[in-house]
């Protein structure tokens, strides 16, 4: 699935790749969203709109499932040494067990929760300036929470691939923003991230209309992907 991409809060639109009818049938590697046209330079604030030029959006971070036996509580197969399993149902509020690798950081293991799924008001995408190209969707955020739970540091590492879900099971529209969106914070987690911290975070999705709403969520980082042949994790 494609995701309309922005970078700050206060730049020009930008347009979708695809309709959001084609963007739901897109397949997911695991490595990488499909990208989208977004502005090359960042904005700090409102105050400071820039010129948007199309460029890919930058893609989450490859895994190497390989490297993740250097934490002794990390493993690249899904159900293996109390990780979560392949296409595991999360409650609201519940954590799943997952490896994690960043570029060059290895072997880490962190505690996913989805901690809320809450409506907001479309009046929010204003600050996103996507003008007609969101016109009629609601914007709903994505609450969850990271915590590391293994012995690798995991300083300035993202964790990204997490997708909202309409009820019929099919994914919402997704928002990549590359700046600061103050209605759904999601940052690096920071220097010195080791075992027991903790970090919340958010991703933005979109419902097509009022009368749909985004009722859950899924991970699709690796292993949870069809690159990996396992399926998604999900909350609802």
């Amino acid at each position: 699935m494609s995701t309309i991409s922005m970078r700050g809060t206060t730049l020009g639109a930008v347009g979708l790749a695809v309709s959001a009818t084609l963007a739901l049938t897109g397949c997911k590697n695991g490595n990488e969203e499909l990208p989208a046209a977004q502005p090359s330079s960042s904005a700090s604030g409102p105050s400071q709109p820039a010129s948007p030029s199309a460029q890919p959006s930058t893609p989450a971070a490859p895994s190497s499932s390989s490297s993740a036996s250097a934490d002794a509580g990390a493993s690249p197969v899904p159900g293996a040494n109390g990780t979560a399993t392949s296409g595991q149902v999360f409650k609201i509020g519940e954590a799943a067990q997952i490896p994690f690798d960043y570029g060059s950081t290895k072997g880490g293991r962190i505690a996913l929760t989805v901690t809320a799924i809450e409506q907001g008001n479309p009046a929010d995408l204003d600050a996103l300036k996507l003008g007609d190209k969101v016109k009629g969707m609601i914007p709903y955020y994505v609450r969850y929470s990271v915590q590391n739970t293994g012995t690798v540091d995991l300083s300035h590492t993202s964790v990204g691939h997490i997708k909202g879900l309409l009820p019929d099971g099919s994914e919402a529209q997704g928002v990549s923003i590359i700046g600061k969106f103050e209605k759904c914070p999601n940052e690096s987690l920071p220097k010195g991230f080791t075992n027991g911290k903790t970090q919340a975070g958010c991703a933005l999705a979109l419902a097509p209309s009022a009368q749909t709403k985004v009722t859950g969520a899924q991970y699709w980082g690796e292993p949870y992907n069809i690159l990996s042949k396992n399926k998604e994790l999900v909350w609802k």
